[in-house]
């Protein structure tokens, strides 16, 4: 039984979406846990033919036997929540999730504050979502807890107490973080970040699991680097090359064209350094490589993508267990096997 933690290795829009879908729906954990910061990052999940686009709800919900968890450390929007549920009501979500009654609440004021200030929608551009007014309120301890809120009382479970009582009872618990390591308020390209840390110990720190009870890190990069919002990107290329590379790519939340680069070793380096990778999980490679579209095993990669893959597992020293080559569960490379 094991305790897994994944969280994105670039700048968001990694894939883990797929990732956790796919790892939850093959791995059955009883407990999914989502860690991040809030409704400000999207998760984009193909199932069965449809594709979802959630903000709050764990990606592994399309496992019908895992309870789903939102940790005290992430920001809810109650009016994000209850549409997630009644959005997902096929799978049923209500009597299976739940929130920490700590989890701080995000107001229409946070939402107005975020989109009227000019410093963080047009310089650093945040997505509107209220998240850093929210969190900068939590920081001054006035805003107010899901806890205070009587409409989320029937969705508020102690979340900590319920992952730790499962490890501790030999379950399987998978946690889930959001954005990606560059966006760190701590290790990110400060000022153009997030408004916390986003690496796998603030993950487990969301859900309230010490470290000596994680027992593996996944961290999932695309195989060439996207990014919403300014800040630097030193492997960044034109948009008019993405075109031409088939790699141009918009975000789920905000609509807006991604920035496109190249795959950066030496960030993916520091990025498994600081997250304290076991695993990698490389998504896309279907993007760069055409033909490996829809491959599930590795022998029938083209040459090339083998390559490729080897020379990010060698220069980044992690070994590579999941690789994505398309969008539906069923075209994924499984190498923990």
């Amino acid at each position: 039984m094991t305790c897994t933690i994944l969280v994105g290795g670039q700048w968001g829009d990694e894939g883990k979406g797929k990732c956790i879908t796919y790892l939850c729906s093959n791995d059955n954990p009883d407990i999914i846990a989502r860690a991040g910061v809030g409704p400000n990052a999207g998760h984009s999940v193909e199932f069965n033919g449809e594709k979802y686009g959630l903000r709050l709800t764990p990606s592994g919900f399309v496992n019908k036997e895992s309870k789903l968890l939102i940790g005290a450390g992430v920001l809810v929007n109650p009016e994000v929540l209850e549409h997630e549920l009644e959005y997902l009501e096929k799978y049923d979500l209500k009597g299976r999730t739940f929130i920490d009654p700590r989890c701080a609440i995000i107001t229409k004021e946070h939402q107005e504050k975020d989109k009227a200030s000019q410093y963080l929608s047009k310089k650093i551009g945040t997505t509107g979502s209220g998240c850093g007014p929210a969190n900068s309120d939590r920081v001054l301890r006035t805003i107010k807890y899901a806890k205070d809120i009587k409409e989320l009382e029937e969705y508020t479970i102690d979340v900590s107490s319920e992952i730790n009582s499962a490890i501790d009872n030999g379950k399987d618990v998978f946690i889930e973080g959001s954005q990606g390591f560059g966006l760190s308020l701590y290790y990110g390209t400060y000022p153009y970040v997030t408004s916390k840390d986003t690496t796998a110990s603030t993950a487990a720190a969301d859900v309230g699991v010490g470290p000596t009870k994680v027992d593996e890190v996944i961290v999932v990069f695309k195989s060439y680097i996207t990014r919403v919002g300014e800040g630097p990107f030193d492997t960044e290329i034109s948009p008019e090359e993405a075109e031409k590379m088939h790699i141009e790519e918009y975000g789920v939340v905000t609509g807006r064209r991604r920035r496109v680069g190249l795959f950066d070793k030496e960030f993916a380096k520091r990025s498994c350094m600081i997250n304290g990778a076991t695993q990698i999980a490389l998504t896309c490679i279907d993007r760069l490589y055409p033909e490996c579209a829809g491959v599930n095993k590795y022998d029938d990669l083209s040459k090339e993508a083998k390559d490729y893959i080897q020379d990010i597992e060698d220069s980044v020293g992690v070994p590579i267990t999941i690789i994505s080559t398309g969008p539906d569960l069923v075209d994924t490379i499984d190498l923990r096997k």
